[in-house]
């Protein structure tokens, strides 16, 4: 078997069903990827931990199933990570801070792990993080800034940065991560990969460290669609060990990919959404709309008021989660972190409640929109990846802080719940995300468009730009 078994620019689709026919070994699938994390990830810094014997004796289980002549999953043999937020039997579940590693491990893992390995997933480790989930740009003080694929001097985005360093720089072809802001998407564009926030309630969080119940989503990235697609088919379902995963997780749909988006009626986010834009942003959006042949723009109404509703609510139901934590370790917490959850904590409750009206009734009037359109196209990120410990850039010839502006169009989509796809543009010298928005549970539409900009050639994953 070569060395190279398994390297990034094999779909996960492909390497399972070459395992599954016998003609590749899922555990030479797995020593390429240790390989891999080995000589990258030292220039990278996605892992936090890598689990090399769980993930080897994994892989010679695949193997011996398939000698066997048993059946096997849909993704035997693949290699993924986590975000370190997710529960790994035997590790600590550090969620990207000082103070949980002092938590004693964790004895069963998450349950999406556990779906991706009953599928012949083989786990391989966990990955760097913004502390506690709250940051957009994958710098996290305690483990080092997760670093861009592209360009290691740039971020990879927050907080799955780990997540989308590893997929982004081929160290693995599909990871885990959580959205509660737009902490997948925004990877997903720094990165140059596809990812998936799904419906709010689709997948389930069990045995995931929270942020924000009522925003927390957690969901796939990857190099390909069929990827993408694939691994959020193992991983749906209802479960009762999350009472936030809803009833309608009890009707699955799998992805029907098609290289054209037949009668699909998209639409361009306007308004808002065309505010605040550099250039990349700009040119991304144009470039799917004209491959798309799109004419018709809709302005989510309020989208300025959404976001900070959703800041409302981040700040206060964060700030109500690590009270504890604040007052008893202090010092212990990134301070942009920590001053931010403070912050939360002195908001008034009439706020709270103004912001959660708000919120039911943005919900409604968006809804109405998907009466007359399917999908809707819009940024991910205003920007590619600033430079690593960049704190300012300047939006609109207004000077603003970098991490609080990162998720200026992922925000509003978040606060009710949409399913989204992040699909990346291959500008140069960087690549950025495009946002496809669909209707409540139905991710089918947004990666039936995602593929369709694939086969196209609109949207691919670049290659990274590091040995």
């Amino acid at each position: 078997m070569s060395s190279d078994s398994g390297a990034e620019g094999s779909a996960a689709v492909d390497i399972a069903k070459a395992v599954a026919a016998g003609k590749l070994s899922a555990l030479a699938v797995t020593e390429a990827a240790l390989a891999r994390i080995k000589v990258r990830d030292p220039i990278l810094n996605a892992f936090t931990d890598v689990t090399a014997e769980r993930a080897r004796a994994k892989a010679r289980a695949v193997d011996a199933a398939v000698a066997a002549g048993k059946t096997v999953g849909p993704l035997a043999g693949v290699p993924f990570a986590v975000k370190n937020l997710f529960d790994v039997a035997g590790l600590s579940t550090r969620a990207g801070s000082k103070i949980n590693r002092d938590l004693p491990p964790a004895r069963r893992d998450a349950t999406l792990i556990e779906r991706m390995e009953a599928a012949g997933a083989v786990l391989v480790g966990a990955l760097n993080m913004g502390e506690y989930a709250y940051d957009f740009t994958g710098e996290n003080i305690h483990d080092g800034a997760s670093r861009n694929p592209h360009d290691p001097t740039r971020m990879s985005g927050g907080s799955s940065g780990g997540s989308g360093s590893a997929v982004g720089g081929g160290l693995v072809p599909i990871a885990l991560g959580s959205d509660t802001n737009g902490s997948i998407r925004v990877p997903s564009s720094f990165c140059g990969i596809f990812g998936l926030k799904p419906t709010y309630g689709r997948l389930s969080r069990a045995r995931s460290f929270p942020f924000v119940a009522s925003l927390d989503h957690l969901g796939p990235l990857a190099r390909s669609v069929g990827d993408l697609a694939l691994a959020y088919d193992v991983m749906q379902g209802p479960d009762p060990d999350d009472a936030g995963c809803s009833p309608r997780a009890l009707e699955p749909v799998t992805p029907q990919l098609a290289d054209h988006i037949g009668g699909l009626r998209v639409a361009v986010a306007g308004g808002y959404f065309q505010q605040n834009l550099f250039a990349e942003a700009s040119e991304a959006v144009a470039r799917v709309a004209a491959a798309l042949q799109l004419t018709q723009t809709v302005e989510l109404p309020e989208a300025a008021r959404a976001r900070a509703a959703a800041y409302v609510i981040t700040t206060t139901e964060g700030a109500s989660l690590h009270l504890d934590r604040l007052r008893r370790r202090p010092d212990d917490f990134d301070p942009a972190v920590r001053d931010r959850l403070l912050a939360g904590a002195m908001i008034p409750a009439p706020l709270v409640d103004r912001a959660q009206k708000f919120r039911r009734w943005y919900r409604a009037q968006v809804l109405e929109l998907f009466k007359t359109v399917d999908a809707i196209i819009a940024p991910a990120t205003p920007c590619i990846a600033p430079k690593l410990g960049q704190a300012t850039f300047v939006l609109g010839g207004v000077e603003l802080p970098v991490r609080a502006n990162i998720g200026i169009h992922t925000q509003p989509i978040s606060l009710i719940g949409l399913p989204v796809v992040a699909v990346p543009i291959p500008l140069q010298p960087m690549p950025i995300g495009v946002q496809i928005i669909a209707a409540p549970w139905r991710e089918d539409v947004a990666l039936r468009i995602a593929h369709a900009l694939e086969k196209m050639g609109v949207a691919a994953a670049a290659p990274p730009k590091i040995s």
